[in-house]
């Protein structure tokens, strides 16, 4: 995807066209070295297994270029920097600070879902076991914060806006969890509703990427008003970059996803199609509560079945209302941004990025 736009990630602005992919690159570029860095910190094998999970090496401990995922918190941190009036530099330990703890939630939902694969091998509990991969997402969180203290010292914020960022992420954190939790409680429930599957996802998913959003402004001493803004763009751009993931976790090539194929039906997820298919009430919408409740071969359900499945969900307009609050919430993300003055190529950049969100494959 490409916007007519100049670079808003690490240089200056220019007329060339420049696609998302590149911005994302240049964010990497900026936030691997101070990643790693904090990675290091670990007592072994912590660090190898932080190492193996971000995909900087194999199971054996060689170095490989790994897909360390898309990098679009990161990304979003440096941007609310320039947003307000900053370098992206000064939103770099923010930018830090929220990969760390987005890959805290990672290890331990790959767990907690049994998943075996992620970005296309072997999950870090798989190949490292269970407690490890506890521990080592125990330890990221924490570094987040360690990252965003250490801001005040080497990373040109003051004090006073340190302290901020520490409490943006670690309430952003305890949302996350949050949701977390009610995502699993909702795997054991037949039906929920579609306000309480947006209320789950918006800690699960929308939490973060508002911190994300606001940190590197908040890092850069941004009012009070712009900082607020900047986390209603997050919320609403987290919530439809959930609905999509809702889809592609149903819907979405394996090959492409690097995620099992039929994972959120085989463990039952409530997620937003499924909510918005048993809101319906029509035939398919009842024969998908049926199935639902029924506690007999739960999780074991063949592909053949999961996929009659999803085609009760889309028969019963789940996967179309996903769609569409997708594009609502994207909608409403980018009204929020229109409120916080901000230079037209960081702006640019900020709407390409929540367009990639929500046209995406993996």
């Amino acid at each position: 995807m490409e916007s007519r736009i100049g670079t808003a990630v690490g240089g200056t602005a220019h007329a060339e066209p420049v696609s998302v992919p590149e911005l994302l690159n240049r964010t990497r570029a900026l936030c691997t070295p101070p990643l790693r860095a904090a990675v290091a910190r670990l007592a072994a094998p912590m660090d190898t297994v932080a190492a193996y999970h971000f995909g900087w090496i194999d199971r054996n401990g060689t170095p490989v270029a790994g897909d360390g995922g898309k990098a679009v918190r990161p990304a979003l941190a440096l941007l609310s920097a320039q947003a307000a009036g900053a370098p992206a530099e000064a939103g770099v330990p923010g930018g830090v600070a929220v990969e760390l703890v987005h890959n805290f939630s990672l290890l331990h939902d790959d767990l907690m879902d049994g998943d075996e694969t992620r970005r296309h091998r072997a999950t870090a509990w798989t190949v490292f076991g269970p407690a490890q991969a506890i521990l080592v997402g125990d330890a990221l969180a924490t570094l987040g914060t360690e990252v965003l203290l250490d801001a005040a010292t080497t990373g040109g914020a003051s004090a006073a806006d340190a302290a901020r960022a520490v409490r943006l992420l670690n309430t952003a954190s305890r949302r996350l969890i949050d949701g977390q939790a009610m995502d699993v409680a909702f795997e054991q429930r037949d039906t929920v509703t579609v306000a309480e599957c947006l209320e789950m996802e918006g800690g699960k998913t929308a939490a973060l990427l508002s911190a994300a959003s606001a940190l590197g402004a908040v890092l850069a001493g941004a009012d009070d008003r712009a900082a607020d803004c900047l986390q209603r763009f997050g919320e609403h751009l987290g919530l439809a970059f959930q609905a999509v993931d809702d889809l592609l976790g149903i819907w979405g090539a394996t090959e492409v996803t690097g995620k099992p194929h039929w994972g959120d039906l085989r463990q039952r997820k409530k997620s937003l199609p499924v909510a918005a298919a048993l809101a319906e009430g029509g035939e398919a919408s009842r024969e998908l509560a049926e199935q639902l409740a029924d506690p007999q071969g739960r999780g074991e359900e063949s592909e053949t079945e999961l996929a009659a499945r999803a085609l009760l969900i889309e028969k019963a307009g789940g996967r179309a209302w996903t769609q569409e609050e997708a594009r609502r919430q994207h909608t409403t993300a980018l009204a929020a941004l229109d409120e916080v003055p901000m230079p037209d190529v960081v702006r640019e950049h900020f709407v390409a990025l929540a367009e990639f969100v929500v046209v995406r494959e993996r």
